[in-house]
């Protein structure tokens, strides 16, 4: 995620949160083994972004519709992805990043988060010194 993005996490005070009308529903949850395996969609209107964040476990995603630009925190784009694509946000606060809608349709993602159990979806971050949110 990019997806992937995703919105709920702890926050910290300079927080970036996902902007207005981002939307996730969980389809599907399941523990096995002391890891928890959540199949989300989420929804990024055009123009919006999910918020800087990164997540505890990885997270595999599909565009099943509009475009993803996603950025790693040098600022820099490290993927566009269009409808039918895949992609993989690895896990860890090192790989801080956030998904943009520079489209003018909704994104619709379909994520499949691999998490330690009990983690949260995402970890709110700081912007990293971008000029974009």
């Amino acid at each position: 995620m990019t997806a992937a993005a995703a919105m709920i996490g702890v926050g910290t005070a300079a927080a970036t949160p996902a902007g207005p009308g981002v939307s996730g529903t969980i389809l599907s949850q399941t523990t096995v083994g002391g890891v928890d395996y959540i199949l989300r969609e989420i929804t990024i209107p055009p123009g919006q972004s999910t918020g800087w964040h990164f997540h505890d476990g990885t997270l595999y995603g599909f565009v099943a519709k509009g475009t993803l630009s996603h950025f790693d925190s040098a600022c820099q784009s490290d993927g566009v992805y269009r409808a039918s694509s895949t992609l993989t946000e690895p896990s860890g606060d090192n790989h801080v990043h956030i998904g943009r809608n520079l489209g003018t349709v909704p994104v619709v993602l379909d994520v499949l988060y691999v998490l330690p159990h009990g983690a949260p979806l995402s970890e709110d971050a700081p912007n990293p010194g971008c000029d974009f949110q």
